[in-house]
């Protein structure tokens, strides 16, 4: 199938910028914007046949250019927290912004959700999108000049497949993600407690009261993280259990066990009343499970719905939180002339 280009918008320098619509012979559809590589919609078969809008998002890029939920956006050049907004690399203290308390969230001030790509059609491959950024040296604190390539891919049997590859002339830290907020019954309908999860993890990364890994790597067997088996989100998620209480609800890293494999299922979400199931892969170590404890209404979102607590969830594929400063995880380091080179899967079909 064609993939079809609008512009969406434009910037306050005058840049356009771009919607692409990826559809496949089933009539799925998603929608990617340049701005911050966003999937702006994701159109998914129910149970009936009837597409339904599974991601959060904004009508327009006015919405996303005011939002800062991160709605759909690729995440980068680190993803997720780093602890003080400080690392050390090759005996040199880098200085990021602290834009999250006093750490450094996705990325910073200005990170890879708030620029303009570049994309192109690949021709010679169906229905892919390549979305393209240099971000130079010093970039957000970050060292190194970075080349950052994604594809976007979507696939016959209605999967989506995000392609992340980056080289750096430096060695730098990457740890790049996408932030789509997930609703099974429909972008719109409401909280997502009564959607069931698995996450394929033994074991989660504990949080300090900042939600900063401390470095403890613990079992889920007997606490709430457990999600080894479908389980409702909402079962615990006002447990009194100290790491709940600490992200107001799930906010947290899970130790997944497909060992860098991308055919072993790494965590799944069902909705039995649309019958929408989607199923993620990846070759990263971690995932990322937020329940959206911090939506609050003021988001006002597709078709003018209202965004309220817990209305989605993301499962964000990652190295862990933080690892750039605890020697027990995964080395989020690209070293100079090496490829960094990961890919997460969301496949969606029906009960």
């Amino acid at each position: 199938m064609a993939i079809e280009k609008n512009v969406f918008g434009t910037m306050p320098d005058g840049k356009d910028v771009y919607i692409y619509t990826l559809t496949n012979s089933n009539k799925m559809k998603v929608e990617i914007s340049t701005y911050g590589g966003t999937i702006v919609s994701s159109l998914v078969p129910n149970k009936d046949g009837k597409l339904i809008d599974v991601t959060l998002g904004y009508d327009n890029l006015d919405g996303y250019l005011k939002g800062d939920k991160f709605f759909g956006a690729l995440i980068g050049r680190f993803g997720n927290r780093i602890q003080y907004g400080k690392f050390i690399l090759n005996d040199q203290e880098y200085t990021l912004a602290q834009n999250d308390g006093e750490n450094h969230l996705h990325g910073g001030l200005k990170g890879f959700d708030k620029v303009v790509w570049d994309s192109k059609i690949v021709e010679d491959s169906p229905n892919t999108l390549e979305l393209s950024y240099f971000s130079p040296d010093g970039e957000e604190g970050y060292p190194g000049n970075l080349n950052v390539k994604v594809t976007y891919v979507l696939t016959e049997d209605n999967a989506l497949e995000i392609n992340y590859s980056a080289t750096s002339d430096k060695d730098t830290v990457v740890n790049l993600t996408n932030h789509a907020y997930f609703n099974l019954s429909g972008h719109s309908s409401g909280d997502v407690l009564n959607q069931k999860l698995m996450i394929n993890a033994d074991k989660f990364t504990v949080n300090d009261k900042y939600s900063i890994p401390t470095g403890e790597i613990k079992e889920v067997a007997g606490t709430p993280m457990d999600f080894r088996s479908l389980t409702p989100i909402g079962n615990n998620i006002n447990s009194d259990y100290e790491q709940i209480d600490f992200g107001k609800g799930y906010d947290h890293n899970w130790v997944l066990n497909t060992d860098g494999c991308d055919s072993s299922k790494a965590a799944q979400a069902i909705d039995e009343n649309s019958g929408i199931v989607l199923d993620v892969y990846t070759t990263t170590p971690g995932i990322q499970f937020y329940s959206g404890n911090f939506l609050d209404g003021s988001d006002v979102g597709k078709n003018k719905s209202v965004y309220n607590r817990r209305n989605g969830f993301c499962l964000e594929t990652q190295y862990f939180p933080n690892s750039i400063n605890c020697s027990k995880f995964k080395s989020p380091i690209l070293r100079a002339g090496e490829v960094y080179k990961d890919k997460t899967i969301y496949k969606f079909s029906t009960l």
